[in-house]
């Protein structure tokens, strides 16, 4: 029996509570965007502050930082790991 592959989203501080949970292993079938992700992402939490939340928060596509780039030009693979880190206060 083949397991459907997924891509795993973990969230992280105020993207953990605007979404209500800690992550979301989104099944697909090829490679996704990391703008299809978040999509994904905010469309299992409707009526959440997900969507404003993951607009200003810093990603990790396994353990590299996203940075600046174009998240229409990010690709992520199935089996890949998709972090979203809010910005943190403090220091």
């Amino acid at each position: 029996m083949n397991e459907t592959p997924f891509i795993r989203v973990h969230y992280w501080a105020s993207a953990r509570a605007a979404a209500g949970v800690a992550g979301d292993d989104l099944p697909v079938s090829g490679s996704l965007t990391l703008t299809e992700v978040r999509q994904r992402a905010v469309d299992l939490h409707p009526g959440t502050r997900l969507s404003e939340v993951l607009a200003v928060c810093s990603t990790l596509v396994g353990d590299q930082p996203v940075g600046t780039a174009d998240p229409a030009g990010v690709v992520i693979a199935p089996g890949s790991t998709v972090e979203f880190l809010p910005p943190f206060a403090g220091g």
